[in-house]
């Protein structure tokens, strides 16, 4: 029998809270809600979610800071909302350790799509054996999911990790956004190509703007560090 997934929703309006844990419940994930910041640090500790749906407008504390807490002591996959479409906004989340980003209006089937994405990505691990990929001195261990740099780990989030073991994967190959999209995201309706975007230059910012190169009118490929 499969396990069921427990998810913090925190979202200051009570309307879309609602919608958003009836949603995700009648998908068979257990849902608990809380409406600011302070209170979902306080939750998040007790609860020990596998995910939490974040508002990035809340009272108490704001998004990013509830994000940078809860993520101090482990890695909790975050899908962060926000009625801001500004990419820096995009930026700042998913640099603080968001997995993902949403802007509202959002299509409740697309956010349950999504937190499934996520859900999968973290939970498809196996027992470490070694590094997978060596690209000069950075390492991925795939089994492990962990980025080496000689004696150093390279903190990634999943989503990070995932896009740049899918690139290393069919390396020298080219993948377009839309591939990358379906293999890494699991979205097939060619939404979401900013988030790739996104993502990589956060991984460039922490490994490297070599690490990964762009194939201008194409999409990206590892890069030949």
């Amino acid at each position: 029998m499969e396990s069921v997934s427990i998810i913090l929703v925190v979202e200051d309006e009570p309307a879309i809270a609602s919608a958003v844990a009836a949603r995700l419940e009648s998908d068979g994930h257990a849902v608990t809600v809380c409406h600011d910041g302070l209170q979902a640090v306080d939750v998040c500790e007790v609860l020990v979610p596998d995910l939490v749906v974040l508002d990035l407008l809340l009272p108490g504390l704001d998004g990013l800071e509830v994000c940078r807490r809860i993520q101090a002591d482990r890695r909790v996959p975050v899908l962060m909302l926000t009625a801001r479409d500004a990419e820096t906004d995009m930026l700042v989340g998913l640099a603080v350790g968001a997995d993902d980003y949403m802007t509202k209006p959002f299509s409740p089937r697309e956010l349950v799509a999504r937190v499934s994405a996520v859900l999968r990505r973290v939970n498809d691990s196996s027992p470490p054996t070694g590094p997978d990929h060596q690209l000069g001195a950075i390492e991925i261990w795939r089994a492990s999911r962990r980025i080496q740099i000689g004696p150093d780990q390279v903190h990634l989030t999943p989503t990070e990790f995932d896009l740049l073991a899918q690139l290393a994967s069919v390396s020298p190959a080219v993948l377009t956004r839309q591939q990358l999209l379906v293999a890494v995201w699991g979205y097939r309706d060619g939404s979401g190509a900013r988030t790739v975007d996104s993502h990589v230059r956060a991984i460039r910012r922490k490994l490297g703007d070599d690490v990964i190169r762009t194939v201008h009118g194409i999409g990206y490929a590892l890069g030949d560090v």
